[in-house]
């Protein structure tokens, strides 16, 4: 063999052996690398490790192998594998945990790789645990920042509500300098707190003298000047500190002039420190009995012109009527009014609350039962209130009654009760009906199901390409129409409220990710990605009722949606509610059928062909209505479509995991 020949057999042994040198060397050169280095197939799974790799997070490459990438990766929810495949590589920063638990930060470079059409990820990580402490130092210089910021907005804030306190005590004090009446304050040691000039004018009070009851010249100044020096006594100087009652009198002066006297307690957090009391000169108004008389007389002059029938009650028995109220019982006033038994005439009475107390004022509502003198009963609608002081009745609380008859309106009401129970029943007979059509209807669509099955099987090869897309119809049409049953039946009972609320506490994020998995798996075409702010959620809620309502939204934005347009499901909580979002990028829902969409068998304008019931959304609203929750829609024709379901936190067993 000559030199050429030997080179030549040479040469073709080490092309031979190339392939499993280059192996060897390209696996000594990986585990030898100092950054970590690992390949990922399918669902995140580890395909191969290098040693930097079990290194970095303490895993050995056996148990690295049966592991995905979101065991080790705490960000793995923030990434999109779609980018990595449509950019061809990426590079990003996440968080890992080690195997003892220990969290850092990585760089990590991702290749997309197909290679016989088999899909993979080549991914390259390095620990970037330098740059966690700037991040660190940089928060805590952020949070310096942001409390010196706090501090200046609560300074100002401060400064402002200063100013505004000053301003209000400002307008006080013009407040009680400008009233035509004297205002004066006093505590319980007997000593003035506040008082303004124009209480100073009316009792004409030298500057030298000392006010508070524990001066005994200030004392003997008032008592001089008055007629009843004992009065004045009794309702200033006698104060208890338990006294929480108001007050008025009248005080008669030794000049002529009269003063009316009102007061009442002074509190500060809850607590009685005092009394405030407001005095004003009522000469002009002549006697004050005489006026109360005049009163009286007016009121007497409008009980009896009025059609509403007017009582005074005072204790048991009456001791007025007008004559509406003659008319309305059949009684004469000589019999209501002499030893006439008060539970004879008014069998009952309801109080019912007002709409507005304020508009109500000191008067109660109530419904009252009368029983006329002929046996038949009558309602009156009544407002009621206590008179002190009336001077016809020795100066004795007295009741005051006036009232309207309603007797037709409450037959009407019990008519309209009578009614609405008869729709009640109806609805529920209607519930009936439609599950018993549900049910008849149910065996012949099981028949034409299980009949297409066996003609299915029975097809002969030569006739199949023809008949197989007809079997197929009816099998799809089969589906629809139970489906349809399947709707309408849920709806009658939900309408009719048989469905049982019961909330237990249910662990949310792993509820929806196992939710989200299996719409996956029936549905391919439509990604669904599941945001969460929280690793672990927990709340009251019912999951049989719960589960219905998101399958509807995702399934609503699986369908009217374009194939490989990706679905999200989010979950947070804000304000004591917990909310579930899902948005699609879809044909959306126009305005006008934004207001209808929730209306059972109501479906929009540009749907085309698409099929469907209409009930799902009104099914959907009716669930959410047990959980005493909300559900809202923003869309736009074209863009896209975000329902939203809030529930109520209160009153639920609520935990959250940041993460």
């Amino acid at each position: 063999m000559n030199s050429g020949d030997y080179t030549l057999a040479r040469s073709k042994t080490e092309s031979a052996l190339q392939p499993e040198v280059e192996m060897k060397f390209a696996h000594f050169l990986i585990n030898h690398a100092v950054d970590a280095a690992f390949c990922l197939g399918a669902n995140a799974q580890f395909l191969y490790v290098n040693d930097a790799t079990c290194l970095m997070t303490e895993y050995s490459r056996e148990e690295l192998l049966s592991m995905r990438l979101h065991d080790i990766d705490v960000d793995f929810s923030l990434h999109n594998w779609s980018d990595i495949i449509s950019q061809g590589s990426l590079t990003f920063k996440s968080r890992y945990r080690t195997k003892r638990g220990r969290i850092f930060l990585v760089e990590i470079s991702i290749s997309y790789v197909k290679d016989q059409n088999i899909e993979f990820g080549c991914a390259f990580a390095r620990e970037k645990a330098d740059e966690i402490v700037e991040l660190s130092v940089e928060k805590w210089t952020n949070e310096l920042k942001d409390a010196k910021d706090n501090l200046q907005q609560e300074f100002s804030q401060l400064k402002a509500k200063e100013v505004e306190l000053e301003t209000s005590l400002s307008l006080l004090r013009s407040t009680l300098e400008s009233t035509a009446i004297g205002i004066v304050a006093v505590n319980f040691e007997g000593d003035i707190l506040s008082l303004n000039q124009k209480f100073v004018d009316m009792w004409q009070i030298p500057e030298s003298l000392i006010l508070s009851k524990k001066c005994p010249r200030c004392k003997a100044f008032f008592e001089n000047q008055l007629k009843d020096p004992q009065a004045f006594s009794r309702m200033i100087w006698e104060v208890s500190s338990q006294s929480d009652f108001e007050s008025y009198d009248i005080l008669e002066l030794k000049d002529g002039r009269t003063f009316a006297h009102y007061s009442k307690p002074h509190l500060l957090e809850d607590k009685i420190i005092g009394r405030v009391w407001s005095i004003w000169d009522i000469t002009k108004s002549k006697q004050t009995e005489e006026a109360l008389r005049l009163n009286a007389a007016r009121f007497r002059t409008l009980a009896e012109t009025t059609d509403a029938s007017t009582f005074l009650i005072q204790g048991t028995r009456l001791c007025y009527i007008n004559p509406a109220v003659e008319k309305l019982t059949g009684y004469t006033t000589e019999e209501l009014l002499t030893g006439f038994e008060l539970r004879r005439l008014i069998k009952s009475k309801k109080r019912r609350q007002v709409r507005n107390q304020a508009e109500a004022g000191n008067f109660e509502y109530q419904e009252i039962n009368i029983l006329t003198k002929n046996g038949t009963e009558r309602w009156l609608a009544c407002a009621v209130a206590m008179l002190d002081g009336v001077l016809d009745f020795g100066g004795k609380p007295v009741e005051l009654i006036a009232g309207i008859d309603i007797t037709d309106y409450k037959y009407a009401e019990l008519g309209l009760n009578q009614a609405l129970e008869q729709a009640k029943q109806l609805s529920e007979l209607r519930a009936r009906f439609l599950s018993m059509v549900c049910h008849q209807f149910r065996t012949p669509l099981n028949i034409v199901s299980f009949s297409n099955s066996l003609l299915k099987e029975e097809v002969d090869k030569r006739t199949q390409k023809k008949i197989q897309p007809l079997l197929d119809h009816i099998q799809k049409a089969t589906e629809q129409l139970g489906q349809m049953l399947d709707d309408i039946l849920f709806f009658s009972k939900a309408e009719s409220a048989k469905i049982n609320f019961q909330p237990k506490p249910l662990e949310l994020v792993h509820f929806c990710n196992d939710l989200v998995a299996q719409m996956q798996m029936s549905v391919s075409q439509n990604p669904i990605y599941f945001v969460s702010q929280d690793k672990s959620l927990t709340a009251s809620i019912d999951k049989k009722l719960l589960e219905p309502i998101l399958k509807n939204l995702l399934d609503n934005a699986i369908k009217y949606s374009p194939s490989n347009m990706a679905i999200e499901l989010k979950l947070y909580c804000k304000n004591e509610k917990l909310i579930f979002q899902v948005k699609d990028m879809g044909i959306g829902i126009s305005v006008a059928d934004q207001q209808r969409i929730f209306e059972p068998f109501y479906r929009g304008s540009n749907i085309d062909h698409i099929p469907g019931t209409g009930l799902g959304l009104s099914i959907l609203k009716t669930l959410v209505d047990l959980h005493q929750g909300q559900v809202s829609v923003e869309s736009q024709i074209c863009v896209g479509t975000t329902f939203t379901v809030m529930f109520p936190l209160i009153n639920s067993e609520f935990t959250s995991s940041e993460l």
